[in-house]
């Protein structure tokens, strides 16, 4: 066979799609994670329900905050229903213990995207679906501008995480003394705080901003503007799934391109006609893009259905109305300065 002819019969192949069409016409078998979670008929989640903004149950004890939420859209992507997710409350440890343990699913409660969780405790990042940075929140009593001012104070600060490593680093390099009091519950490091054991709380800082209006007087204290770490905060599954991976992480890539499309709840049945390519392909009007995954080629359609889109979830638990009022800054999409990407679904 001449290398001419050898072409020839490669081009055919491919203009009859026998090179691609598999792909296109079979769905992805489910693999253990997306198995199991279909049996229970529910997608677990750790979280500290704890977290203003983050995770917090209301007065009716529904868990609300934008991990929670993420949560719901992997459920929605699934199920096409985010009320068959499940929340387990756990501290930062035992969440950890519990993924690599296959207890949970997922770990979506302020974890930060660090190489030791990956490279060493068996565990795979989602994406970022908050930037964040550590800081101090203290009484305005004290008179602070910076948080050098804390040198020989004693700071509250929430055990198995890296508050507590990234205190002590920042304490190093600027060589200031603390006395670090060590907890496992929020509510404890909030009762602690008030009654006057430590002189501030160091943890990440929107969280220290939604601990803040928990304070019997919110007006009293102040978060200081220094940030002391990074903190790319997102949900984490177990190594060695690639499906469950692939849709935790896509259902994020899914919200914020929803938001950079204009694709919303509200609008959401109406951009199914949309002739927009990268919309009919998100929507799954075109395209096998939820079967590769084991998932319905609607899962986006039901999760922007559901849930809304990126932009809708922050306003939701970030926004002006909310508890937690927060500047998105960071957290805006990488069209209006922000550091949010949507990879595209193609």
């Amino acid at each position: 066979m001449t290398w001419t002819s050898l072409k020839a019969g490669l081009c055919g192949l491919l203009l009859a799609g026998w090179l691609t069409g598999p792909d296109a016409a079979a769905q992805t078998a489910a693999g253990p994670t997306l198995s199991a979670v279909r049996a229970r008929g529910t997608v677990n989640c750790g979280t500290s329900g704890a977290s203003p903004g983050f995770g917090l149950f209301d007065g009716r004890g529904e868990l609300r905050g934008i991990d929670a939420d993420m949560c719901r859209a992997v459920a929605a992507a699934i199920f096409g229903d985010p009320a068959q997710a499940r929340f387990v409350v756990m501290t930062t440890a035992q969440r950890i213990v519990s993924l690599q343990s296959g207890a949970i699913d997922m770990a979506a409660q302020s974890l930060t995207w660090t190489q030791t969780r990956e490279a060493n405790n068996g565990l795979e990042f989602t994406g970022t679906h908050f930037y964040d940075g550590q800081g101090f929140l203290v009484r305005k009593s004290l008179g602070l501008t910076a948080a050098t001012g804390l040198a020989d104070a004693t700071i509250c600060v929430p055990a198995g995480g890296r508050a507590e490593i990234n205190a002590a680093e920042w304490a190093r390099a600027h060589r200031i003394r603390f006395t670090a009091l060590v907890f496992e519950r929020t509510d404890d490091i909030v009762s602690s705080y008030e009654s006057g054991r430590c002189d501030a709380i160091s943890n990440d800082a929107t969280l220290l901003a939604g601990l803040r209006s928990r304070l019997r007087a919110p007006d009293e204290h102040v978060l200081l503007p220094d940030r002391i770490s990074k903190e790319p905060l997102g949900a984490y599954v177990r190594k060695g799934d690639e499906q469950w991976l692939d849709i935790v992480k896509w259902t994020l890539h899914a919200l914020i391109n929803a938001e950079e499309l204009g694709v919303t709840q509200a609008n959401v049945e109406q951009m199914l006609a949309s002739e927009n390519p990268l919309v009919r392909r998100l929507l799954g009007v075109t395209g096998d893009h939820g079967r590769f995954m084991g998932l319905d080629n609607r899962w986006a359609y039901n999760v922007i259905r559901t849930m809304g889109n990126y932009g809708e979830i922050y306003e939701r638990n970030f926004g002006a109305a909310s508890q937690t009022p927060t500047p998105r800054g960071l957290n805006q999409l990488w069209t209006q300065g922000g550091l949010l990407y949507g990879a595209p679904i193609q």
